[in-house]
């Protein structure tokens, strides 16, 4: 008899195929595999230097799933400050301190794409990717292009390197404090970790109500974060 861990992997993953053609990526088993080893695939966002690229994931399952994250790994060489560019290790909040069993397998790949539009070369895993961004956003963009055009099969297609750098110059005026908006910093960074923008979350907070607590810190309820994922998901999807 199957286990509860693996009707639920199984269920996930005709919810992921069901809506792949809307969603951007898919998941399926690896050849000969059971329900423990997927390899998912994710197509570049458009409007940035992946587009139409197909990046291929590992995507391992534990015993203890969904209480405890799948392990992911880019197979897919990429240029991001966010993902190895040796190993393809991931460094995304979602995947760590950051999951919750009310997350999904199609939670993470769908962050995964999102960190693939909205880069943190703050937090890196890979430290010249990062520095890169921050100091030649030009040539990080003409880079990480090249690279999706060699490993994952990218159309090459002319970037808008004067709107990459300006939205990179822009954002650095700001305090994380302002651009919170009243919200704990520790509170917006859970959901920036997963790759969502700052705004884009102090936007969600506001959809789903999530009180300011005075500006101080706190532990969100599960319903919260639930609500609030799906609220980032849904606008991203639209």
């Amino acid at each position: 008899m199957a286990s509860s861990r693996d009707r639920r992997v199984a269920k996930e993953l005709k919810d992921i195929q069901a809506d792949s053609s809307n969603s951007g990526v898919t998941a399926d088993l690896q050849d000969g595999a059971d329900l423990r080893n997927l390899v998912a695939t994710i197509t570049g966002p458009p409007d940035t230097p992946y587009a139409g690229g197909t990046f291929r994931v590992k995507i391992t399952i534990p015993d203890d799933y969904p209480f405890k994250p799948p392990a992911a790994v880019f197979l897919t060489k990429m240029w991001h400050p966010n993902i190895s560019s040796q190993t393809g290790a991931i460094c995304l909040d979602t995947l760590s301190t950051g999951w919750s069993p009310v997350q999904t397998i199609k939670t993470v790949l769908l962050s995964l794409r999102m960190l693939l539009e909205f880069p943190n070369p703050k937090d890196p895993q890979d430290a010249e990717v990062a520095k890169m961004m921050l100091e030649h956003p030009e040539d990080y963009a003409q880079k990480a292009q090249a690279w999706a055009v060699k490993y994952a099969g990218a159309p090459r297609h002319e970037l808008d390197l004067s709107k990459y750098k300006k939205e990179v110059t822009e954002e650095q005026p700001k305090t994380m404090a302002e651009r919170c908006k009243g919200y704990h910093p520790n509170l917006v960074n859970r959901f920036i970790n997963m790759g969502f923008s700052v705004e884009a979350v102090v936007d969600a907070f506001h959809v789903v109500g999530i009180p300011r607590n005075g500006g101080h810190d706190y532990i969100l309820d599960e319903a919260y974060i639930g609500d609030i994922t799906a609220e980032l998901l849904g606008d991203d999807l639209q």
